[in-house]
């Protein structure tokens, strides 16, 4: 179930009860000056201070113990929001997360920026973790290698959504979806709860929609409102970004018959949510490994009717 509610996080959320989230994800105004259509961008110093304490306290008490919360922040205030969540809240740290893009804002003195951080918080040292789901694909085939995959790691390259994208919504921050993916798939099981309280233009519901969980979005205004709605009756034909290593087709895959087995888990492992990359990763396994004219490819001959 999707639940969207409109009005105020911190008063919306005295609303849900104790210890019933699984997971939050939470993608606050930065205080920067960014239009959201309500002002909650432009606050003084310590009144976003103030602001910042109270809506993660409230996330804090409705977490579950094994929950998890990750919060996008600006590299203006991450170290007020850390304190805020170790010291004030005694949370247990997991990661400081760097989202890696390719664009952002130019800068003709000091360094452009090309990151957002991402603060990953779980209520007890006993917090929900599903490697197996977020792992990526190994660089190459050995038997010594786990090829279910490696750990992501905490740098996450993932390209923004741009304004001519079509899944781009009205909204200043859009985040990517595999961003979310990720997050949903790690820190939470199908039929979880989890908890957006700055909705935003939707990713977080979008994506918990697709993944089988629950979900509740907390936003202020209504036109982005009506634009999650929207977004949410879409037809769903895979996710509207990824991160490019779940399409590395691994080097040194020279025996055809294990390489057959591989690259039909390859695609139920990375690409399931993604299934407008297929194509495009089958494309690159036959041009890593073409057809032999002695010996009669079995990768060559599964896939070459799906191109």
């Amino acid at each position: 179930m999707i639940q969207i509610i409109q009005g105020d996080c911190i008063e919306e959320l005295k609303s849900i009860k104790d210890s019933s989230i699984d997971l939050v994800v939470a993608d606050p105004p930065y205080n920067v000056g960014k239009d959201y259509g309500n002002g909650s961008d432009k606050q003084q110093f310590e009144d976003y201070l103030s602001f910042s304490r109270k809506w993660l306290r409230e996330c804090h008490r409705v977490l579950k113990p094994q929950g998890t919360i990750y919060v996008f922040i600006g590299f203006r205030y991450i170290s007020y929001l850390y304190q805020i969540l170790e010291k004030d809240l005694n949370m247990n740290f997991v990661n400081w997360i760097s989202w890696h893009y390719t664009q952002g804002v130019g800068k003709t003195k000091g360094f452009s920026p090309r990151h957002d951080d991402i603060l990953m918080f779980s209520k007890t040292e006993k917090y929900t973790f599903n490697l197996d789901s977020v792992r990526i694909p190994q660089k190459f085939y050995r038997k010594i290698n786990n090829m279910r995959g490696a750990n992501p790691g905490d740098v996450w390259e993932v390209s923004h959504i741009h304004y001519c994208q079509k899944n781009r919504q009205p909204h200043p921050t859009q985040k990517p979806e595999a961003l979310i993916e990720r997050m949903v798939l790690a820190s939470s099981n199908e039929n979880d709860t989890v908890l957006d309280p700055f909705s935003g233009s939707g990713t977080t519901l979008r994506v918990c929609q697709q993944l089988n969980r629950n979900a509740i979005g907390i936003e202020l205004n209504g036109e982005y409102i009506e634009g999650i709605k929207e977004r949410l009756n879409e037809r769903f034909n895979g996710f509207d970004s990824i991160d490019e290593r779940m399409l590395r087709v691994p080097n040194d895959f020279n025996d055809s018959d294990i390489r057959e087995d591989y690259i039909l888990n390859h695609i139920s492992w990375f690409l399931k949510n993604h299934p407008d990359k297929i194509n495009s990763f089958i494309e690159d396994v036959k041009v890593k490994y073409p057809r032999r004219q002695a010996k009669k490819d079995l990768t060559y001959d599964l896939f070459g009717e799906l191109v």
